[in-house]
């Protein structure tokens, strides 16, 4: 598989809740960072495991969906433009704690940067645009 296939068999696998397959794209240190709350995610488990925030956004959004816009590579990184997309019907942890489901649709823009070793993912920095993510689901107004 090319960079790129690397992935987006990755985002099919958060995207089916395969927790135990997208672990298992990372290298043993790999990292996944939401730089919009500042969380780096390593390991296979636990509450700061590589998988938590695919179970944290699956119970928050049991609809979510990544649309995929445009891939950009250039040697070992692979940077993806998409949107985070889904309906707020569950729990979802935020800095400032827990906001109770709104039962609102976000759409939300978002860049993701890939840094691929040995065809496994290294690093995995995230932007999701939180102020967006908030105004869709109310809190900001």
């Amino acid at each position: 598989m090319n960079n790129e296939q690397i992935i987006r068999t990755a985002y099919e696998l958060a995207e089916k809740v395969d927790v135990k397959g997208w672990t298992q794209c990372f290298t043993p240190d790999g990292t996944f960072t939401d730089m919009s709350i500042g969380v780096t995610y390593r390991g296979p488990d636990g509450p700061t495991g590589l998988g938590k925030s695919v179970e944290v956004y699956a119970k928050a959004f049991p609809d979510m969906h990544r649309e995929l816009y445009r891939f950009f590579s250039l040697g070992d990184v692979v940077v993806v433009e998409l949107a985070l997309q889904g309906t707020h019907q569950g729990p979802l942890p935020t800095p400032m704690g827990i906001l109770p489901a709104t039962g609102k649709r976000m759409d939300a823009p978002c860049c993701d940067v890939f840094r691929i070793v040995n065809g496994k993912i290294q690093s995995f920095n995230c932007y999701p645009s939180g102020t967006v993510i908030f105004a869709q689901l109310g809190v900001l107004s």
